[in-house]
């Protein structure tokens, strides 16, 4: 049966810029053409268009004309519009993404350019397709709730009545200065897991019910968000943060809860009451994100360098489909040594990505959003198929390979076909489990321990090492060697840094080296920088060292190079 191809409909178009789109999009997209708007009409009454290229300023059809009467059709206005425009027309580009084109190109067509664009703005309105079906599906789920207001744990309204109250009462006191305030409990998830669901639910009343009394309803409102998560609204001269967080403090005190419960919050000052109120409480989120599981600064205000990181991030997501199609990101490789022996014994594999127009992405700025959104799952999948690549090249060329560990984040646990994927990968690369190692975390085994014991039993029945990545950085990690047979420690990096000016830490690293060896488990010290640190590891035993004082990450090639001087 053959191939459905997309449809795409070419307005406007001369002959060069014709066989310049049939000749990049022939073999990806069944290509329309017209040259005049009632031709283009015809054309999109008769088919179901996916993309638009408008050629601009053909002397036989106004591409503008056209751009304006689309983008008022409900039909049409949806349909992702990429313009083309001659070379050194800059303002033309600027008036057709004013009449909604989403993206520009100019004309002789650049075939790199214009496949990066289109797949650019493809993604975003898949994204935003995906998005609408949501909240579509969300609100056929909640329709029955549409006209319920409270939240009914704590009597505070719930998230979207909050962001009603809250711009009609910004709105009716335009002049007033306000602030939004976001509050969350550090570490909820484990009070509820220590002190089971009824405690939680007296924390949350309790607190509500003092949100709810420094809110003068005339002038103020408080909402809870989700879970832990509250929400104010309230003026500026009303707000005093120190005192509300030493307030709630001795509240929660009173409570005489066996565990230190602590608010932390995020302030967004009111600029614009034009502003959605959720934008408003995201930004107040990020400002709350800057200091959360500080313990000493408990509260900060949004400013503008959180801004740029919005800005960043929204980047970051536009553009992160496209880069993966692109082969933007590409694994660079840290090898893992063992002094006694002057070898490398593994790897692990790092993600780098070289954006074309921003250069080289800090995996600090692109995997926390990746996290947050899902994207994970699909980067993660191309390192590991990328690590296999890797070690099946030098298996070819008759050389020496070392084990590659590689990240598995907590998201992935719940892909049904996890394991699956990862065997078929070592089938079609003709490798053995062995030479995968799977690094976990322990906000994997925090989100759900059932289903990360059931996993890494699986992974090990398969025979893939498993590690444990960062030990020792939260309070589950020992409690997770109770549960699970894990082959190797990855003590992190915070003690490494320490030991040359901390007798506490350089005793914690010494037990956790007994632990391991105890529990015969393989150990890896992260992060040693020093000659001063490598020679206090190598004195407690059989440790393995990673870190920049043998080797950064390097790209394959080097590491390549690395691996057959070591050989």
């Amino acid at each position: 049966m053959a191939k459905v191809l997309p449809v795409m409909l070419l307005a406007g178009a001369d002959d060069n810029v014709h066989s310049d789109v049939e000749r990049i999009f022939g073999g990806e997209y069944s290509i329309f053409s017209a040259n005049n708007e009632q031709d283009c009409f015809n054309l999109l009454e008769q088919n179901d268009v996916q993309t638009m290229i408008v050629a601009l300023n053909n002397p036989e059809m106004d591409g503008f004309h056209f751009l304006e009467i689309i983008a008022q059709d409900e039909r049409y206005k949806k349909i992702p519009v990429l313009a083309i425009i001659n070379q050194g027309d800059s303002e033309g580009g600027e008036r057709a993404m004013k009449l909604g084109a989403a993206e520009f190109v100019t004309s002789p067509v650049n075939e790199t350019t214009i496949r990066y664009r289109l797949g650019n703005i493809i993604a975003r309105a898949e994204n935003e397709k995906h998005i609408i079906e949501k909240a579509e599906k969300d609100k056929q789920i909640d329709a029955m709730n549409r006209y319920i207001e409270v939240d009914s744990l704590t009597g505070l309204y719930n998230r979207e009545t909050f962001y009603k109250r809250a711009a009609a009462l910004l709105k009716a006191n335009s002049e007033v200065p306000y602030y939004i305030v976001y509050l969350d409990i550090s570490a909820f998830k484990v009070i509820n897991d220590l002190f089971h669901t009824e405690t939680g639910n007296l924390i949350l009343k309790t607190a509500a019910n003092y949100f709810k009394n420094i809110c003068n309803p005339q002038v103020a409102v408080s909402g809870r968000i989700e879970a832990d998560h509250f929400v104010l609204c309230l003026p500026q001269d009303i707000l005093n943060i120190d005192r509300l967080i030493k307030e709630i403090d001795n509240i929660m005190r009173s409570l005489r809860i066996s565990q230190n419960i602590l608010f932390f919050a995020g302030v967004y000052p009111v600029i614009d009451v034009n502003l959605p109120v959720d934008q408003m409480c995201d930004r107040a989120r990020m400002a709350l994100n800057k200091i959360k599981g500080n313990y000493i600064t408990r509260y900060a205000y949004y400013d503008a360098s959180m801004r740029e990181r919005l800005l960043r991030d929204q980047m970051i997501v536009r553009d992160m489909e496209y880069a993966l199609k692109d082969n933007q990101f590409t694994i660079f490789l840290q090898p893992i040594y063992r002094p006694e022996t002057n070898s490398i014994v593994s790897a692990e594999a790092l993600v780098r990505w070289f954006h074309p127009e921003s250069g080289m992405i800090s995996p600090g700025f692109f995997i926390p959003v990746f996290e947050g959104n899902g994207f994970i799952v699909k980067l993660d999948r191309f390192v590991w198929e990328s690590v296999c690549k890797f070690l099946r090249a030098r298996l070819n060329a008759g050389k020496k390979i070392v084990p590659v560990s590689v990240n598995v984040s907590r998201l992935n646990f719940y892909s049904f076909d996890l394991l699956i994927f990862l065997l078929n990968l070592i089938k079609k690369y003709d490798l053995e489990p062995w030479m995968l190692k799977l690094e976990v975390t322990e906000s994997a085994y925090i989100d759900n321990p059932k289903q990360l014991i059931s996993i890494i039993n699986q992974f090990k029945e398969s025979g893939f090492p498993v590690l444990m990545d960062d030990f020792g950085a939260g309070y589950s990690s020992f409690n997770m060697l109770k549960d699970i047979q894990i082959d190797v420690l990855k003590v992190d990096m915070a003690f490494v840094r320490e030991i040359e000016h901390s007798e506490r830490a350089r005793t914690i690293l010494q037990m956790i080296v007994a632990l391991a060896q105890e529990l015969k488990m393989g150990i890896v010290t992260e992060g040693v920088e020093t000659k001063t640190q490598l020679d206090y590891i190598t004195n407690m035993g059989f440790v393995d060292i990673q870190g920049y004082y043998f080797s950064k990450p390097l790209p394959v090639k080097e590491f390549n190079e690395l691996m057959d001087k070591y050989e």
